[in-house]
């Protein structure tokens, strides 16, 4: 894959020009030099609970929490994404893998035809900085939003927080935004994940990880449309989707 410069790396303004060398630094570890982001999704001992570990088919080293970060350190990834607490209890083992600390979770245990999805920030910037300053190799944070849910307003502006901030200290971000809720009716509507990367645009994010969109007509206009997102700054992970923010093309993420 072709490699790119630190001068090509497009820095937001909200970058203070104390920090953009650290934000040039993390985006080219991120990224393996490529400009595209491979992600490694690690938070779902929260997300799913133990239904990804353990059971018919599953490897019994997959019930080790450390098996996570054995893949991250031997596999080619640009960055393993968990929760503050996953990521402090291993991160000294291996000093290597680049960190991007989850800052929200929600189990799966309430569905929506319970109650709208919310997922609450578990702790401040600063907790993550210090771990960083302790010498974990953080390059960025992670965020999800759950577009149309009733709480959507909360979690939009804990992230837009986060990403000024995050931003600020040189730290890239990535966001995970999924419709999802009593208000959304298909939440693999390719205009519904193209709005929502577009959210992530508006918010500041550097990445956005969305689904795969699936028309429910079967028509192929879905890749076409995220398509033409990839015109705007910004960057689309998928695997789920992955999206740069910026014009850049589509790459692969983990899948959840």
């Amino acid at each position: 894959m072709p490699k790119i410069t630190r001068d090509q790396v497009r820095v937001p303004a909200d970058v203070m020009p104390e920090a953009r060398d650290e934000y040039i630094t993390n985006y080219m570890k991120a990224t393996r030099e490529t400009g595209r982001l491979m992600l490694f999704a690690c938070d779902q001992k929260i997300e799913h609970l133990n239904k990804d570990f353990y059971g018919e088919g599953i490897d019994l080293a997959d019930l080790d929490p450390e098996h996570l970060f054995k893949i991250g350190s031997e596999g080619v990834c640009g960055v393993l994404a968990g929760q503050r607490g996953l990521v402090a209890q291993y991160a000294a083992d291996y000093p290597e893998i680049n960190y991007l600390v989850k800052m929200n979770s929600k189990t799966n245990l309430v569905g929506t035809k319970q109650e709208d999805p919310y997922s609450p920030q578990l702790y401040d910037l600063d907790a993550v900085l210090a771990m960083k300053e302790a010498g974990v190799n953080v390059v960025g944070l992670g965020y999800t939003i759950y577009l149309g849910s009733e709480y959507e307003a909360t979690m939009m502006a804990e992230a837009g927080e986060l990403i000024a901030q995050a931003h600020a200290n040189g730290l890239i971000v990535v966001l995970w935004i999924y419709p999802r809720g009593k208000a959304v009716t298909a939440e693999k509507d390719p205009d519904l994940i193209a709005g929502a990367a577009g959210v992530a645009l508006c918010l500041g994010a550097d990445f956005v990880k969305v689904n795969p969109p699936k028309p429910e007509d079967g028509t192929p206009a879905a890749e076409a449309r995220i398509s033409g997102f990839l015109t705007m700054p910004s960057r689309i992970l998928r695997g789920s989707i992955s999206l740069r923010l910026k014009v850049s093309s589509v790459t692969t993420a983990s899948t959840l």
